[in-house]
């Protein structure tokens, strides 16, 4: 039986697949001594009529900037990049398994230090979205994960968020406290006006239920803004 082959290519047209040094590599040594472009070009595994599989990974990484904007892109977004549907997809697949690692690693029970914690879930969950998300991360009184929820899904600059949308999930869990935190789009983690509101209204609304806000974290592309690094909450 033939193999699936990616639409992209046709009868006649030379198929160049990864160096066997980069695979000799990965296989002796790990992913961890390949590049990005190598270890894209092995997820890819074909490139095209001219074009080698590792070259077509750089040009790939140079046209949606770098790893992270790779892994925003739509699947129709990757094929039109050149891909085609079916490589498009297995990108897009192994983007998808990266962000269900991190989603198992911030498994219940386990214990929250600082906001890079949240963060980085948040970040992987958020991959992608072209809307502002709003989360909240029910913890027992030994800051240890109860459950994470998305509140609530907003527009491109905007999630609006309830005090109750926050509080109503940790009554039900018995939270003793709670991090929230909501991703920008835009990839800038500069707080805005309306982010410090809703921080002190909920920091309010938890002081009085008892259940105690201890950070509010803005997610941007690489970095994250933590208000529990204005004194506002702290972790101990």
């Amino acid at each position: 039986m033939r193999p699936l082959a990616d639409p992209v290519h046709q009868e006649g047209v030379q198929v160049t697949t990864p160096s066997e040094g980069a695979r000799e590599r990965i296989l002796q040594l790990g992913e961890a001594r390949l590049s990005d472009a190598e270890c894209l070009a092995l997820v890819l595994r074909t490139g095209g009529r001219g074009e080698p599989v590792e070259q077509l990974a750089q040009r790939l990484l140079r046209q949606f900037g770098g790893l992270a904007g790779l892994a925003q892109a739509s699947v129709r977004e990757l094929a039109a990049g050149g891909l085609g549907p079916v490589r498009a997809a297995c990108v897009a697949a192994a983007f998808g398994l990266a962000r269900r690692l991190g989603e198992a690693e911030f498994r219940p029970g386990r214990r929250v230090h600082h906001g890079g914690d949240v963060a980085r879930v948040v970040r992987d969950t958020a991959r992608g979205s072209r809307r502002e998300n709003f989360f909240a991360v029910l913890l027992d009184v030994r800051r240890r994960i109860l459950s994470l929820h998305v509140v609530s899904t907003g527009f491109v600059d905007m999630a609006p968020v309830h005090p109750r949308e926050v509080f109503s999930a940790a009554v039900r869990d018995s939270a003793a406290a709670v991090v929230v935190a909501h991703n920008h789009p835009s990839g800038d983690a500069t707080p805005s006006d309306e982010d410090r509101q809703v921080t002190e209204r909920l920091r309010r609304a938890g002081e009085l239920l008892g259940i105690e806000v201890l950070d509010h974290l803005v997610v941007g592309a690489d970095r994250y803004y933590s208000f529990a690094d204005e004194a506002f909450f702290a972790y101990s």
